[in-house]
């Protein structure tokens, strides 16, 4: 694959909806922005975790062991069902004006969220495993490409997913969003509980 091809099919990956994006919208809605951009950065490291084990070769061992996948598919799950419970029932918790920009949580734990979300979510992992043999193989071991392009996404995750928290906390959006804040909180917490009973129905 060439490496415009590369840098199209990542970012179609990064842009298109899914509990990441979901996560930073609740976040940045009812808690703020810095509360967003802290979910967008750990989003952005839980990367090296994918990049880590394709280098290693657990992706390959993962794809290739039903019961070791399933068990990281049901972990993924139970974890965006247990985040979009929480989102449901505290959608009223927090009614304060987004540009406070305060912290209902510390902000490693909307680290810890992001970076949960996404390092144990199987579609990130399929998308690894499933690129990444296009750039290498045991013969080629193109692990700088690897490594390059996986900077790449984790780049690219960054920075669409704090320029989603920036826009959707943004003045010309705030009276809007204060307004609907808890409802809104209530669509993403049902869209993240959605999201995880797929996923789980997926493994049966």
């Amino acid at each position: 694959m060439d490496i415009i091809s590369l840098a199209v099919i990542g970012a179609l990956i990064v842009v298109s909806p899914g509990a990441d994006f979901v996560l930073v919208l609740k976040n940045s809605v009812t808690s703020g922005r810095a509360a967003g951009v802290w979910t967008a950065v750990g989003i952005s490291l839980a990367i090296g975790v994918h990049i880590g084990y394709t280098l290693l070769g657990i992706g390959y061992l993962i794809s290739h062991n039903v019961f070791l996948f399933n068990i990281i598919k049901y972990a993924g799950a139970l974890y965006l069902i247990y985040i979009g419970l929480k989102s449901i029932l505290t959608a009223n918790a927090s009614l304060d004006g987004i540009e406070k920009d305060e912290f209902q949580l510390k902000p490693s734990q909307y680290l810890f969220q992001g970076f949960l979300c996404n390092v144990l979510n199987p579609k990130t992992m399929l998308f690894f495993v499933s690129l990444f043999s296009q750039l290498a193989s045991p013969e080629s071991h193109e692990y700088r490409s690897i490594l390059l392009y996986g900077l790449y996404i984790a780049l690219l995750h960054g920075l669409w997913f704090g320029a989603v928290s920036i826009l959707f906390t943004s003045k010309a959006l705030q009276h809007r969003m204060t307004k609907i804040k808890t409802r809104l909180s209530q669509v993403c917490g049902a869209g993240l509980m959605g999201l995880g009973f797929v996923l789980g129905a997926k493994s049966l």
